[in-house]
């Protein structure tokens, strides 16, 4: 049985440490008032006006909408460029400036609660979509990769931490503790308001704080009852000697899971993002960002696995099944190319105003992100990815793995950042610390959870398939012939 190595524990621990400390540290320096708003303003004034671009004063900055009376700038992006400053300040007069600046503090103190909510909701989706690809591989009884299934099982265990920072972050929300969601600015459902907006109470059946807080629950509530329900049966598996009929649980199980997880999953990306430009909307929305997570997912499969290999507590897996994961990375690559491009072509040629300011706000304030995020999300995978030979190269597909998870955080990340940072946007200590946080979780979690059972679920139909899986094409590669059939 694998041991969890005290390094990698303490390397784990370490990444939690300074995470968190980076963390506190972003919240600590955030500005906490209008003037220092306001001194922050004035300086990217005066470094704009001698021809510095974008210059950054403070750590803690960026954010967007905010729970205040300033929250009439519209939520798909009309947020003020640092180089027109002066021209809004002059229009509004020193009540303009007030509430300018009152919008922009909003902004700056939104930054830390992004960057953490950004790398939140990316190993939370990622341990979600490895929790569904098990469940699609138990439905689907395929038999090359029921020796990677204790690999899937340890990922997903990450599901439960990341499910109660979560649930902490959206009890902070609802008490207003950062101004993320706008339509949770109070009065946006009261006519007789300022902060009115017919829009948005147009869509109050679905967009209500009650709602949303008790489907986020549920949402959680049910991936983690699945997980342990299949964790618990998968290991009784090994034991069982009752004609399969634990085997035929799980599989009935996974039916269910998959049947709930497509209906959450679409209504979770409503809520927990697209939720956050509120004026917006896309039918495709669910699918995109179940593309962007299972191209993530498969990555962190392929990764976990290929390092476990390394250490030897996987010998029965081969070069074919890394292959098979690469492949799926490769494919649904091609797919989440297939819905950016399908919903910006037909958002960009309908030219409908209140679609086409989701992509105004991310072109004109994160130009040089958002069209990084294409190539390392398409052009990377299809040129690393494209040629068989390369499929089976395990530090071949970690090089193509680096890039499409990097490229797949960038997407989540513009998501999230024009909606509640607008142009107060960078990357800094925010944003590296949330991901070293949530990293150490992920090893410790991970790496802990396989060492608590069998490498191999022995007690799968399917395992000596496995075991003796072999693609065709590689066997010149030295995975001898005759273990291939």
């Amino acid at each position: 049985m694998y041991q969890f190595s005290g390094k990698l524990k303490i390397f784990s621990l370490a990444l939690i440490l300074v995470g968190a400390l980076g963390i506190a540290f972003s919240f600590f320096t955030a500005p906490k008032t209008v003037e220092d708003a306001k001194e922050i303003i004035a300086n990217q004034s005066h470094g704009d006006a001698h021809g510095t671009s974008h210059d950054k004063v403070v750590e803690g900055t960026h954010s967007n909408e905010g729970h205040s009376t300033t929250q009439k700038h519209d939520t798909s992006g009309s947020h003020v460029g640092e180089g027109n400053i002066d021209k809004e300040m002059s229009a509004h007069g020193a009540h303009g400036d007030d509430s300018h600046a009152e919008h922009v503090l909003h902004q700056l103190q939104n930054r830390p609660w992004s960057a953490f909510y950004v790398a939140l909701f990316f190993f939370l989706g990622i341990s979600l979509l490895v929790l569904a690809f098990y469940a699609a591989q138990r439905v689907a009884q395929s038999g090359w990769s029921i020796v990677l299934f204790r690999v899937m099982e340890a990922i997903t265990a990450n599901i439960v931490p990341v499910s109660i920072l979560m649930l902490v972050f959206i009890g902070l929300t609802v008490g207003h503790f950062n101004h993320m969601f706008s339509w949770m600015t109070p009065g946006t459902f009261d006519p007789s308001s300022d902060n009115y907006d017919a829009i948005v109470d147009g869509k109050s059946w679905w967009m209500n704080v009650p709602g949303w807080a008790i489907r986020s629950v549920v949402y959680l509530l049910l991936w983690n009852a699945y997980r342990w329900f299949i964790r618990k049966n998968s290991i009784a598996e090994d034991t069982a000697n009752d004609g399969f009929k634990t085997y035929k649980k799980n599989y009935n199980a996974s039916v269910i899971f998959l049947f709930v997880f497509m209906i959450t999953e679409s209504m979770m990306s409503w809520d927990w993002i697209m939720g956050l430009d509120p004026h917006w909307f896309s039918t495709l929305f669910g699918w995109y960002v179940l593309a962007t997570l299972l191209v993530s997912a498969l990555t962190v499969i392929a990764f976990v696995t290929i390092y476990l290999r390394s250490k030897g507590a996987l010998p029965s897996v081969n070069d074919s099944h890394i292959h098979d994961l690469a492949k799926f990375m490769f494919g649904f690559s091609v797919f989440w190319t297939y819905l950016w491009f399908a919903q910006f072509m037909l958002i960009w040629y309908a030219d409908i105003p209140e679609e086409t300011t989701y992509f105004v706000a991310r072109f004109s304030e994160y130009k040089l992100p958002f069209l990084a995020m294409v190539v390392m999300n398409f052009a990377f995978p299809v040129l690393l990815l494209l040629n068989s030979d390369f499929k089976s190269i395990p530090w071949f597909v970690v090089i193509g793995g680096v890039v499409i998870l990097a490229g797949h955080y960038v997407d989540v990340f513009i998501m999230i950042m024009p909606a509640t940072v607008g142009s107060q946007w960078y990357f800094g200590i925010a944003e590296i610390s949330a991901l070293l946080f949530f990293l150490g979780i992920f090893i410790y979690t991970t790496f802990s959870a396989f060492a608590k059972a069998n490498a191999v679920p022995k007690g799968n139909p399917f395992l000596d398939e496995s075991e003796h899986f072999h693609y065709y094409n590689i066997e010149h590669r030295g995975e001898g012939s005759a273990d291939h059939h």
